[in-house]
């Protein structure tokens, strides 16, 4: 079994590193000090993209592992669906 971002791994590994340095720049905005609404601006990209990345890790799931499922049917689909609408509150929560 393999999972459904794996097609797609080295992009995601691409944009986690690209969220990682504005990470640290957020720690170096800090650090020197700028001004607080320049920080927020920030602080808004890096979630945004950590929202895109979650957004595109769900799409691959419920196109991959969610139909593989359902394809199987019986208790493996009805836990994938549960599993999948758990991580949808999970994300609308945050």
């Amino acid at each position: 079994m393999s999972h459904g971002y794996l097609h797609n791994k080295e992009e995601y590994l691409r944009r986690l590193r690209r969220i990682e340095g504005q990470t640290r720049g957020l720690q170096r905005m800090v650090d020197e000090e700028q001004y607080c609404i320049d920080i927020l601006t920030q602080v808004s990209a890096v979630t945004k993209a950590l929202e895109s990345l979650a957004l595109a890790l769900l799409d691959e799931h419920l196109s991959h592992c969610v139909v593989r499922a359902a394809q199987a049917g019986g208790q493996e689909a009805q836990d994938k669906i549960t599993e999948a609408s758990q991580a949808i509150a999970r994300l609308v929560r945050s």
